[in-house]
């Protein structure tokens, strides 16, 4: 069993930055592909980054291209994703999933992720 905490949201003014965490514990956390989701209401939850421990990339939705890095320090077991820039639509809460699958084609899927985070909300103010 893997166990995930996010920390970090809040609320911010737009164009400010905020960091999420999210810590896991219960299996070896390097051999796990970590991905981030968000869910605005009335929404569906959707991709928002992920860090593949296989091929040792990152993927991003085009909509946090270029705004938000996702990284992972797997000495700490914790993933992390800096958002910067931040518009009012990022508002969401934003979760952790973790996944064993360690392939780049369905990264962005939920349905690959077997562990999930209980969420943190991230309010941006306009």
């Amino acid at each position: 069993q893997v166990q995930l905490v996010e920390s970090g949201g809040g609320l911010v003014q737009a164009g400010g930055s905020l960091r999420l965490s999210c810590a896991a514990s219960g299996r070896t956390f390097s051999r796990f592909t970590m991905g981030w989701f968000r869910q605005a209401p009335g929404k569906e939850r959707e991709f928002v980054a992920a860090s593949v421990w296989s091929v040792g990339t990152t993927f991003y939705a085009n909509s946090v291209k270029g705004r938000f890095t996702v990284s992972r320090d797997n000495a700490k077991n914790t993933v992390y994703l800096q958002m910067n820039s931040l518009k009012p639509e990022d508002t969401a809460v934003y979760y952790c999933a973790a996944s064993d699958y360690s392939g780049s084609i369905l990264v962005g899927s939920k349905t690959v992720y077997n562990y999930w985070g209980q969420g943190t909300q991230v309010t941006v103010s306009s």
